[in-house]
This record gives structure tokens, sequence and C-alpha cells, in this order.
């Protein structure tokens, strides 16, 4: 019965496992190889419960970042501290692990809709769509899915909605963590907008450092913590605050707003 169990959004395991696995073994290069991932904080993921566990990371592109995270993740959960054994650890998979992403994004192309497969929770934006600004109300069903993950394992998200830095944290992850009282795991990344273009599926430059810092699960008062206490506090762990601008070197901010100004031309 093995070959016919699905994960809770139906999607079959033995294809999710077949298809990280692939995947996997075509990215690999890019995180040990031609580029560099330095990660600290893996002997953290060990000691994590299997569910409940939401991790909260600043983000530089649409999929290399969280490819990368699948790649951390199952390493360490099978005892290694690099990404030195892919043959390995990607023949172990953990299957229960999940990332929230724009609707929009994941129907982009059939790439994206093949990296849907590996455990994409699916969003409408309230605020974006088109690369135009929108107002419309949370879909409670977006809501309701991102909560069945949770109970079933390991969520991925992005708060910030968007590849550009130092933007405002969406409040609906607060919610989301006052809802469902998860561990909340920040993770700061850095080199990845160097390395890829925005979507993260070129390479634009080797030879770059990339960086992921696994932090321990934040303090947080699930009663008594108000939604703009836990904003504040997620924006300081990613390392997104607007306080953190000032003690970031000045070329490095530099080097972000001409990539920024270049992805206005997109």
């Amino acid at each position: 019965m093995g070959l016919f169990k699905r994960d809770i959004f139906g999607t079959p395991i033995f294809l999710k496992k077949w298809l990280i696995f692939i995947l996997g073994l075509f990215t690999h290069r890019r995180y040990h190889g031609f580029n560099q991932l330095q990660i600290t904080g893996m002997d953290l993921l060990r000691m994590l419960p299997d569910d409940q566990v939401l991790f909260v990371s600043n983000h530089q592109t649409y999929f290399a970042d969280v490819t990368a995270m699948y790649h951390v993740f199952n390493a360490a959960l099978n005892g290694y501290n690099d990404l030195s054994h892919p043959l390995k650890y990607l023949t172990n998979i953990k299957t229960n692990i999940y990332y929230v992403a724009a609707k929009e994004t994941m129907e982009s192309g059939l790439l994206p809709k093949i990296f849907k497969i590996a455990g994409a929770i699916t969003v409408e934006r309230t605020w974006r769509h088109a690369g135009k600004p929108v107002k419309r109300p949370v879909k409670f069903s977006d809501i309701s899915n991102i909560s069945k993950a949770l109970k079933e394992g390991w969520v991925i998200t992005f708060p910030q909605g968007t590849t550009r830095p130092f933007k405002p944290i969406r409040k609906g992850t607060a919610h989301i963590i006052k809802q469902n009282k998860p561990l909340v795991v920040p993770i700061v990344i850095d080199g990845f907008r160097r390395s890829f273009d925005r979507k993260g599926l070129q390479i634009k430059k080797r030879g770059i450092l990339q960086t992921m810092h696994i932090k321990p699960p934040l303090p947080i008062d699930y009663e008594n913590d108000s939604i703009e206490d836990i904003v504040e506090l997620i924006q300081y762990a990613i390392e997104q605050h607007p306080d953190v601008v000032g003690h970031i070197p000045r070329e490095v901010l530099e080097e972000e707003q001409k990539l920024d100004s270049k992805r206005k031309l997109y």
C-alpha cells in the first residue's frame, strides 16, 4: 500500500520522492560545486519535532532559496553537516516539507508546475497580481491549507511576499502563527541574488559564496504577543527590519539597489 500513499494535498508520495531526487541531483552543484553554500545551524534542524514547525526567511529568488532549503533540511536530517553527499541524503527525504508560494508564480510555466509537486502550498496574493497593485480579501482556503500542512509537517514561508529586500512583513504570517502556535524558526540567506536570476532558475554568476543561517526558534508568547509584536520579532530575526539597514556595508546596499533597478525592467 505504500506505493499508493499520498500526502495531505493528494500528491503520491512516490512521485514526490522521485521528483525531489531528480531535481536535487540537477541542482546540487549550484550549492556545492561552481557555487558554495555556507550553512550554520544544521544541528538545530535535528532537534525539531516532525511537525508544527514554521520556517520564516528573507527571500532573494523565486526557486533557488527554497530548493537550497530542501537540500539543507534533508542533509541535516540524514546526519550530515554539509551538502557533500547528495546521493545519500536525497534517497531518504522528508516528504512532509511544504512551502508557501504565490499561485501566480507556480502557474507561470511548465517548470514551476513541476516544482509545485514537490510541496507547494499556493496562495493568492492579496496585494499584487500580474505586477500591478490590487486589493482583495484573504482566501480562507489558503489559510486552511497552511494550517493543514503545519499539522502534518514543516512549512517554509517568505513573509515579505517579495524578493525585494527590506520590504514589510505581511501580517498574515503573524495571524497564522497566533492561530496555529507552531515553533517559528528564522532563516537568513544571502548570495542567492548574486548567483541566480530573479526566478532562481538561471545561473547568473559562478564562484559566489552563498550563506544560510538557521537560528533557534523565536520566543513567542502566543497568547499575549500582539500581531505587531510578532511582525517586529520576525523582521529582526530574518534581518529585514529597517533598523538593520544601517549595519549593512554601503557597497552591499548599492549592489542590491542596482539589482532592484534591473528587476523593474522585467
